[in-house]
């Protein structure tokens, strides 16, 4: 019996966050400020800057969040992520969570590791 009434409660609940967090988000504003390095998609520009297409929403929250506190420090991200409201950074980390990862496999021939 209460395995009956634990799967009625909770079971709608489980289905109702797959749900939301496989619906698809508009792309936010402020993607125009983070594609400078890491893509409109979050596919880098560079080999230097990380792909942020497919990481993890609660991963890219919280790297965000700690650029903006100063416990991750690094000057350009400080910066950025200091304009960034709370509503802002949900809504890129969903962004970029949501968008197709690519993987990076340096070149090793060449001297600085990038693709020609």
């Amino acid at each position: 019996m209460k395995r009956i009434a634990f799967t009625a409660v909770f079971a709608p609940l489980a289905l109702a966050a797959t749900a939301q967090a496989s619906s698809p988000v508009a792309k936010p504003d402020k993607v125009v400020v983070c594609a400078a390095c890491h893509g409109e998609n979050g596919v880098s520009t560079q080999p230097i800057y990380p792909n942020l297409g497919g990481q993890q929403e609660t991963y890219i929250e919280h790297a965000l969040h700690a650029y903006k506190s100063g416990e991750r420090k690094n000057a350009i991200m400080g910066a950025q992520a200091a304009t960034l409201s709370d509503a802002d950074i949900k809504q890129l980390a969903k962004w970029f969570s949501q968008q197709s990862p690519v993987v990076y496999t340096p070149d090793l021939e060449t001297p600085e590791g990038a693709k020609k």
